[in-house]
Parts: structure tokens; sequence; C-alpha cells
């Protein structure tokens, strides 16, 4: 080999070592050494050609997800104070600094409890402002981020100690993640989800973002709050329609990895429904856990084990992706016709057919979780889901996922696979027209949306 073309390099390992607020490498062990060590590394790599740097620096964020009961009620601290740990809130309490919050809330909360609300802080001595917004689907855009950035730079917050509270459904909770997430490049912010929906999706993740460009949640980013605070009573005031579309996540949760959550939908559901997820008056009081106690919990802990391991999605195999693969397309085609969660169950309703058509799927199987979908008042096709837009969002998953499909899909009641090749035209054409032939009568509008 002619030696001009050969080149030899120098890898070394660097710590950070920090003394007196100073941050200085060091190469080998140093455990022993007086400082603060940290996690990140640097590796430089000397060659013929320069000197190159490899940064490796690990991110952790810790937030907390908190099951509460009247929240608002000015007893309650958790609405402060639930996103500290004790031993830092001690400290946090005794300062004499006056307290300041900022709430962006949905205007159709703010007209339920936007008097409440303002009694809480009023009763707590809080300096507070609170902006009302129309957070809908249609209006999730950066201009609504911009207005919340406007309004929290003219009152001004400390960005470390401060955090911004979001209190709505799914939409509201995004778009003040996004806007945290960019005032002074990360401000800590509280979700306090308001629909059923985004208590078991939206608020216990890490992803915010608002739509763009004509696609869904096209813009956005990966900042988990420090702490979601989850109130059930809010659903009292939800219409009906609202507690069917958070089932549809439920659902999806239920058939990916928890039999028995399908099998209590499956029973129960329907009364559920009803009751809003209200406590059972036959468990008022008692220790024992009723079904939307426990299907709550379930739901969540399942989405959380899919998501504490994988917040940036650093790996595409993702079951929470089930139901949607074709629902962003349908949703922002049909839009506002379709809520959130009625766009997944349509979606997960083909799917079934299809893992049906695999051979996945029993049709005893199938025929349970339609049941199932339609116990709970959820929608189960559409007429503008067309095989066109099935394999145009196919098309775009494969684009978008670094050319495999990575689709989820049920191989069982409560367990499920992913499969990455592309699925056969066949397959998808004749689920599609067993899908058509047995659900098109139970189209959108025999659904009890109120």
């Amino acid at each position: 080999m002619n030696s001009s073309n050969t080149s030899c390099s120098e890898l070394t390992e660097f710590n950070l070592v920090q003394v007196n607020g100073t941050w200085t490498r060091h190469t080998g062990q140093c455990q022993d050494k007086e400082g603060k060590l940290s996690d990140a590394k640097i590796y430089e790599n000397k060659s013929d050609q320069g000197v190159s740097w490899t940064v490796v620096s690990p991110i952790v964020f810790t937030y907390r997800v908190i099951q509460c009961k009247d929240l608002l009620d000015p007893r309650n601290d958790t609405l402060l104070w639930g996103h500290i740990e004790d031993e830092e809130l001690k400290g946090t309490t005794s300062n004499s600094k006056p307290v300041k919050r900022f709430i962006v809330i949905d205007k159709t909360v703010h007209e339920l409890y936007g008097s409440k609300v303002s009694q809480y802080f009023d009763a707590k001595g809080v300096i507070y402002k609170i902006l009302p917004l129309p957070t809908t689907e249609e209006n999730k855009n950066m201009e609504l981020v911009t207005k919340i950035l406007e309004e929290v730079h003219q009152f001004g917050i400390d960005r470390r100690s401060e955090p911004i509270i979001a209190l709505g459904g799914g939409v509201c909770l995004d778009v003040v993640g996004l806007a945290a997430s960019l005032y002074r490049r990360r401000t800590p912010y509280i979700r306090v989800p308001t629909t059923l929906l985004s208590y078991i999706d939206a608020s216990v993740g890490a992803k915010t973002g608002v739509n763009f460009g004509g696609g869904k949640n096209k813009l956005g980013s990966y900042v988990p709050p420090v702490a979601t605070l989850l109130d059930s009573s809010f659903f009292q005031t939800l219409p009906l329609r609202q507690i069917s579309n958070g089932l549809a996540e439920m659902l999806k949760m239920a058939l990916m990895k928890h039999r028995g959550l399908f099998e209590l939908l499956e029973v129960n559901g329907r009364k559920m429904l009803h009751a809003k997820l209200q406590p059972s008056e036959t468990c008022g009081g008692s220790e024992q856990e009723d079904g939307a106690a426990a299907s709550m919990r379930i739901a969540i802990e399942t989405m959380l084990e899919e998501l504490a391991p994988n917040l940036w999605e650093d790996d595409l195999d993702r079951l929470v992706d089930f139901g949607h693969i074709i629902s962003p397309e349908l949703e922002m085609r049909v839009l506002p016709a379709l809520l959130h969660g009625e766009a997944v169950s349509i979606d997960m309703s083909f799917m079934v057919y299809v893992a049906h058509q695999k051979g996945l799927l029993t049709t005893q199987e199938k025929s349970r979780i339609i049941q199932c979908m339609l116990g709970v008042e959820l929608p189960v096709w559409h007429q503008e889901c067309s095989l066109v837009l099935v394999q145009k969002s196919f098309r775009e998953r494969l684009r978008h996922s670094t050319g495999s499909l990575r689709m989820p899909l049920p191989t069982g009641l409560g367990r499920a696979e992913i499969f990455h090749d592309m699925i056969e035209d066949d397959v998808i054409y004749q689920a599609f027209q067993k899908w058509t032939e047995e659900l098109s009568t139970f189209g959108c509008n025999q659904i009890n949306y109120y």
C-alpha cells in the first residue's frame, strides 16, 4: 500500500470535572478527583486531516404525573406546588419572593372553570394572569404560539421557578408546551388536562406541536412538562362525545398490551361512558378501585411504559402508533367533522380488518373488538376513508419511517407486534372491501355525539 494514502488517528476519551464553577477535561478515572463529575464525555480524534471532537451528553428529564382530587380547591396545594419534590418545596415556600403564575386556559374551559381558577390563586395570594384562548384543531398553529409568547413576555416570569400552566384539552396542552419549549429556550410548564383524551394521552408524554403546511403536528418539540396534574372531575362538564373520543385512546392501549383493560371496556365501557368515568357510588369511600378508576390507571401505566424508554422517539418502532397511520390524513381532510379519537377509532377499525386478513386475529376477536368500539359509541367507518387515502397514508408512513412501515397490529386481544414490511396490495384491498361491506352501515351519522 502506498504510504501517502495511509493515515493514522489517535482517539482520546475525556471526562469532565467541575471545580469552583469551571469545567475541565481529564483522561482516565476521575472518581477520586475533587469536584463534580459529569456524565458527559468528549472524544477527541487526532489524524493527519486535523482534529475532531465527538460530544456525548446524556439528557435526563424528570417529570411527575399526579392523580389528584379537587385540584381547584384552595385547600389543595397541588396546582401551585405539585411539580416540586418535598425537600425542594421547603426552600421554595420559605422564600419571601412573591409567587407568580401564568395560566393559559381553553376558552370553553374558562367559561366553565375560570372563576374557580381565579378564586384559587386569589386565595393563595398569587400574582397571576389568565389567558383564555380558542384552542381548537383549526386554530392549532404558530400564531397561537406567538400570542402566548407575547403575553408571557409582557407578564414576566422566572424561567426556572415559575412554570406556565396549561389548562384544557390536547390542543391547549400541545400549543402551550411548544410555547414553553421556545420561551428562553425552555421554560417549565404544567399540564392540567380537562378532557379524557388528553388525560390519558397528550398529557403524559413529551411531545408538543402545532399543525403546519396542511399536516397535523408538523412543527413541534420533545419537551415534557415538569408535572401533569390529573383530576377526572373535569369530565363531568364534558359532552358524551368527548368522553367517547378519549375512550378510543384507552382502547388503543387495551388492544396493544392489556387484555384485562379490553375486557373491562368490553363489559363496562358503555356504563363508564354514560357515567363520564366518575367514581361509582358503591365504591365511594371504600378502598376498592372501581372500573373507571382502574381503566384510567391502566391506560396511563401502559402509556408510560411505552413512552418513558423512548421519550424522544429515537426508536420508531412504537406500539402507541396504532391507530395513527391513516387517522392524521383523515382527520385533517374532514376537519372539523371528526375529533382526534374518532379518527383514531376509524383507523384502528380498519387495521383490525387488516390483521384479520393477515391471519393475526380470529373472526371472533375481530367481532369483539368492533362491538367494543360500537359499545362506547365510537365510529368504525367513514366515507372519506377511501382506499386511495389508505394507500397514500401507507406511502407517507414509509417515507417518514426510514423506509420501513413499522406498523403495529394486534395479534390477539391485548397483544401486538410491529410489522416492518409493506403489506401486500391484495391484503389491503381485500381488508378494505370487507371493512366497507360489513361496517359502512355504521357511519358517523349513527353515532350518538351528545
